[in-house]
């Protein structure tokens, strides 16, 4: 039984079945790696438990998980069809003109082609235009730093992600 004063988000969270649980990480991070870290460390007392365990298990990721976790992020500007929470995190290109998007399917190419890998970035609250000065200044780093700056911005996504699975209504 759960404490009185876990939220009740994070109590259905802590007593879901192992596999709804998996599927419930998956759909904030697609790493298995990290899922199955934030699984073994259940139940969680607090929201704030739950995100400094992502933290934790995202600086432990290996270079393979990281691709892994990138592999679940559609290009900037181009949210997957049919998928909500990439459109809400998207919502700064929504607005943005024709010129805009293009010079972010642009950069996104560029950026893919340097590094490997789709340009990430936390975009919520983000502006289109915000969006691309920062692949522009991203475009330029060594690729060391860059996944470093992927793993930081993948854990502020994961913990938004979190925050809304364990906030919402049942």
């Amino acid at each position: 039984m759960t404490s009185t004063s876990t939220p009740p988000g994070l109590a259905r969270f802590n007593e879901l079945e192992e596999h709804a649980a998996l599927a419930a990480l998956h759909e904030a991070c697609a790493s298995t790696a990290w899922a199955r870290r934030l699984l073994a460390a259940r139940p969680y007392a607090t929201p704030e438990a739950l995100y400094t365990a992502s933290d934790a298990a995202m600086a432990e990721l290996s270079t393979a998980d990281l691709a892994q976790a990138m592999a679940g992020h559609p290009p900037i500007g181009r949210p997957k069809p049919g998928d909500p929470t990439s459109a809400r995190e998207q919502s700064g290109m929504a607005g943005a003109g024709d010129g805009l998007k293009a010079e972010m399917l642009e950069l996104n190419l560029a950026y893919q082609e340097r590094f490997g890998h789709v340009f990430l970035i936390c975009a919520t609250g983000r502006s289109g235009e915000e969006m691309r000065d920062a692949v522009r200044e991203r475009i330029g780093n060594p690729p060391e730093r860059e996944r470093e700056i992927v793993r930081t911005e993948l854990g502020k996504i994961n913990r938004i992600r979190l925050a809304r699975l364990v906030e919402e209504d049942a």
